[in-house]
Formats: structure tokens, C-alpha cells, sequence
């Protein structure tokens, strides 16, 4: 039962992690770091295919080893926090105490973000 209840969130993670790699503000590779924890505990076989996978598995294997994020990525992922902000505030009009709340959560997970180190040369 547990081995299927990972494999199944592992599979609905690389269903997400394929339709972020086509919709601009929705991540990727958060999904298939997801997916590849789940499919660890489930099917050694799955998370093989992701770790080599050319495009998703040298920002897994980053991750996983170093807990590293390549620069191009940082810079991808401040921008749309920035712009999700931006969307969010012009769109709701939120209150200004809603507003801080929401930037503050922001902030901490940009800074989470900025602060992770540059994986090693040979995996960016």
C-alpha cells in the first residue's frame, strides 16, 4: 500500500512537473525533485530515469547532492515570485495588512531561494 501511494504521488508529480515545463509560471523541476523522492521509496527504476533524464536530471542530482540551485534557475524563479507578486497585487487589490503577509511569505521563500549555494561546475 505504501509503495503504490508513492509511486501514484510520484507519477502525479511528473504530470505537474511536465505541464510546468510548458506554462510559464508554474515550476518544473520542484516537481521532479518531488517525484524522484517519492519514486526513491517506491521504484528504484523511475527515479533512475528521472536522474537521467538530459534536460530534468542534472537540476535533481543538483539538488539532491548539494542542495544546489544553478544560477539561470535563481534567476527564473525570483523573476516569476516578483511577477507573481506583482499579478497578485494589481489583480485582488488586497487589503494592506493581506498585502504583507503575502509579501512576507515571498521574501522568506526568495531569500530561501537566493541563499542556496551554485551546484558544482561539472552539474550546472
Amino acid at each position: 500500500m505504501r509503495r503504490t501511494t508513492f509511486k501514484a504521488l510520484g507519477a502525479g508529480f511528473v504530470v505537474l512537473g511536465v505541464i510546468g515545463a510548458f506554462l510559464p509560471l508554474l515550476p518544473t523541476t520542484i516537481f521532479f525533485i518531488l517525484a524522484t523522492g517519492c519514486f526513491a521509496r517506491s521504484s528504484p527504476e523511475l527515479e533512475a530515469r528521472i536522474l537521467a533524464h538530459p534536460t530534468f536530471g542534472p537540476p535533481v542530482q543538483a539538488w539532491r547532492d548539494h542542495g544546489a540551485i544553478p544560477f539561470r534557475a535563481k534567476c527564473f524563479a525570483l523573476g516569476g515570485m516578483t511577477f507573481g507578486f506583482g499579478v497578485f497585487y494589481l489583480s485582488a487589490r488586497p487589503q494592506p495588512w493581506l498585502a504583507l503577509v503575502v509579501a512576507a511569505v515571498m521574501i522568506s521563500c526568495a531569500a530561501f531561494v537566493a541563499t542556496r549555494p551554485a551546484p558544482p561546475a561539472n552539474l550546472s
